[in-house]
C-alpha cells in the first residue's frame, strides 16, 4: 500500500510537470526549438466524456479491486481465527432441526414469549446482520427457509461476543444453539447461546437489494444464483421430482432403463454437429453422442423389448441462455407398439409429473391457462396449416406453387431472413413446415399432437400406412413462451430400411 500511494504522488508530479512544461513551450511558441507535450489536465478530464468500453473497464477494474480487498480482510480474519485456536472450516455440526421445522414448530408464541425449555440447534448461511450495541440480530439461511438469530451480549461469553461482532460476515456459515424467542415486532428466533463458525466466507455476496442481475453470471455461476435469488432452487427441486416421476412411469409400464455409451465411434441417430475428443489407447477419435437412439435400438434387437433412457446429449450448434449444447433427453423405444402407444404414453408421463409436482392439472403460466387434462388434441400438420390459411398444400404439384402460396401467407415476414429460409425450400414439404412453424406453432397454446409430417422432413420415422407423401410421426407442442416448446419426440417406429446404424433386422 506504501508503494501505492508513491506511486500515485509521483504520478501526480509528472502530470503537474507535464503540463507546466506545454505552458512554458506555448509560450515560447516563436522560438527555432519547439517542445511538444501531451497531457490531459484535470479539467480536461472532467468535461471529456470517457468511451463507453473505457468506462466499463474501470468499473470492472473498480469492482475487481474491491473484491481483492475483501478476500485479503477475510483471509486475514481467517489466520487470526487460527492464531486463537479456532477452527474457520469445521468437521461437523449436529443439527437438531431446519429453519423451516422451527418456525412451524414455535409460530404459537406471543410476541415477547422465550421458550427457555427449548434448546435447538441450526446451521445455514448468514445472510443479513445488523448490531446495535449490546445486541446482533443475523439471518440464517439453509435449504428449508430462514430463521432470525437474536445474540445478545449477556447470553454469551465476552470472547464469543468479541468474535461475533470482529469476525462473522454476511455470506459466512455458522452453527447456533440456544433457546427459542419471539421478539416484542413478532420475529420468531432462535436465542443464542452459543455459536460456531463452520465456514468462512472470503469473498461477499451479491447486492441484497440488487441481487444477481448479470444475466451470463447466473448461467454461469449457478451457486451464486442460488444464493442470491432462492427461489431459483425450486427449480431444481421441482427438476428432481420430475424425473422421479419420470421413471416410476416407465417403470409401472414394465420398461427397463439402460445406460448406453456417451462416447462413440460414428455420431447417428440425428443430424447435429457432434462434439469430438481423442481416445489415447485405443489411437481415434470418437465423438459425444448427439443422441441415444441408435444404442438403444440395439436392446431391441437384443431382445428387450420396452427400454429408455435419461441421458445427457452434447450437441456443438452455437449456446445461449436459451440453449445449452449439453442437455438433458429421454427416449423410449416399444417393440409391437406404433405412434399411438407413444401419445398415450406421453400423455400419461406429463400427467403424472404434473400431478407430482403442482397437485394439479390445470396450470397457470404467464397469465395463461395451460389444461393438461387428457386426451389431448390429435391433428396432422398438414390439417392445422388448412385451418389457420385456408390454404390446403397437397393441391400444389411443385414447389414454385407452393412457395408463391407461402409468400402471399406471410406477407412482409417474407422481406426478411424468413424469406431466405423460404427459397431454401426443395420440395412441397418444406415449404408446408415453414408455413407451419411460422404460422400455425405459435398458436398452440394448449397440449396438441402434431401428427404425421411431410416425408421430406421426417427421415427416421416410418412411412404412412395410408398415405405415401407422410410419414407417421407425431410431436406434442405446449406453446409456453415464443420459441420455447415442450417437445416429446416423435415416432418410435423404424426406418423403412436398415442401415448399418440402424441394426433392426
Amino acid at each position: 500500500m506504501e508503494a501505492l500511494r508513491v506511486w500515485r504522488a509521483s504520478s501526480n508530479l509528472l502530470g503537474f510537470a507535464a503540463s507546466r512544461a506545454a505552458a512554458a513551450a506555448a509560450a515560447s511558441a516563436g522560438r527555432a526549438h519547439r517542445f511538444h507535450i501531451r497531457c490531459c489536465s484535470p479539467a480536461a478530464a472532467a468535461t471529456t466524456k470517457p468511451p463507453q468500453d473505457r468506462r466499463r473497464r474501470s468499473a470492472s477494474s473498480s469492482s475487481t479491486s474491491d473484491r481483492d480487498s475483501i478476500r485479503a480482510i477475510r483471509l486475514k480474519k481467517v489466520e487470526e481465527l487460527r492464531g486463537k485456536g479456532y477452527e474457520p472450516y469445521a468437521y461437523k455440526w449436529d443439527r437438531t432441526h431446519t429453519t423451516k421445522e422451527l418456525q412451524e414448530r414455535y409460530t404459537h408464541l406471543e410476541n415477547g414469549e422465550v421458550c427457555t425449555e427449548a434448546s435447538v440447534s441450526i446451521a445455514g448461511r448468514i445472510v443479513a446482520r445488523r448490531a446495535f450495541g449490546k445486541l446482533v440480530f443475523m439471518t440464517i439461511r439453509d435449504d428449508s427457509g430462514t430463521i432470525q438469530l437474536y445474540c445478545e451480549k449477556d447470553s454469551l461469553t465476552e470472547e464469543q461476543f468479541e468474535q461475533l461482532k470482529a469476525f462473522i460476515d454476511v455470506g459466512d456459515i455458522l452453527g447456533a444453539s440456544g433457546s427459542i424467542k419471539k421478539t416484542e415486532k413478532g420475529e420468531l428466533s432462535v436465542y443464542v447461546s452459543f455459536f460456531e463458525i463452520l465456514t468462512k466466507s472470503l469473498l461477499p455476496l451479491p447486492d441484497k437489494y440488487h441481487g444477481l442481475t448479470d444475466v451470463d453470471k447466473r448461467y454461469r455461476q449457478r451457486y451464486i444464483d442460488m444464493i442470491a435469488n432462492p427461489e431459483v432452487a425450486d427449480v431444481f427441486r421441482t427438476r428432481a421430482k420430475v424425473v422421479s416421476e419420470i421413471r416410476k412411469t416407465m417403470e409401472s409400464f414394465g420398461f427397463i432403463e439402460v445406460e448406453t455409451p456417451v462416447l462413440q465411434g460414428e455420431a447417428g441417430g440425428a443430424e447435429a454437429r457432434p462434439f469430438i475428443t481423442h481416445h489415447n489407447s485405443l489411437q481415434r477419435d470418437l465423438y459425444l453422442r448427439i443422441a441415444t437412439e441408435l444404442h438403444l435400438k440395439r436392446m431391441l434387437v437384443g431382445g428387450l423389448e420396452k427400454v429408455y433412457e435419461i441421458g445427457r446429449i452434447f450437441r456443438n450448434e452455437g449456446i445461449s441462455t436459451r440453449h445449452n449444447p449439453e442437455f438433458t433427453t429421454i427416449e423410449m423405444y416399444e417393440a409391437y407398439s406404433d405412434y399411438e402407444s407413444m401419445m398415450n404414453l406421453a400423455e400419461e408421463i406429463v400427467t403424472r409429473c404434473a400431478m407430482a409436482t403442482t397437485g394439479k392439472l390445470k396450470i397457470d403460466y404467464q397469465g395463461t391457462e395451460i389444461s393438461l387434462e387428457r386426451p389431448w388434441r390429435r391433428e396432422t400438420m398438414h390439417r392445422l396449416v388448412e385451418e389457420a390459411t385456408g390454404v390446403d398444400f397437397n393441391s400444389f404439384g411443385d414447389v414454385e406453387s407452393a412457395k408463391n402460396a407461402a409468400k402471399g401467407l406471410l406477407g412482409f415476414k417474407t422481406e426478411s431472413s424468413e424469406n431466405t429460409s423460404l427459397q431454401a425450400c426443395s420440395s412441397v414439404g418444406h415449404v408446408l413446415n415453414e408455413v407451419f412453424e411460422t404460422v400455425v406453432e405459435s398458436t398452440l397454446v394448449q397440449p396438441t399432437f402434431v401428427l404425421d409430417y411431410p416425408v421430406e422432413i421426417s427421415p427416421l420415422a416410418k412411412p404412412h400406412r395410408r398415405d405415401k407423401y407422410h410419414y407417421e410421426s407425431s410431436i406434442v407442442e405446449v406453446q409456453l413462451c415464443p420459441k420455447s416448446l415442450l417437445q416429446c419426440y416423435r415416432s418410435t417406429e423404424f426406418p423403412k430400411e436398415p442401415t448399418e446404424n440402424n441394426l433392426i433386422g
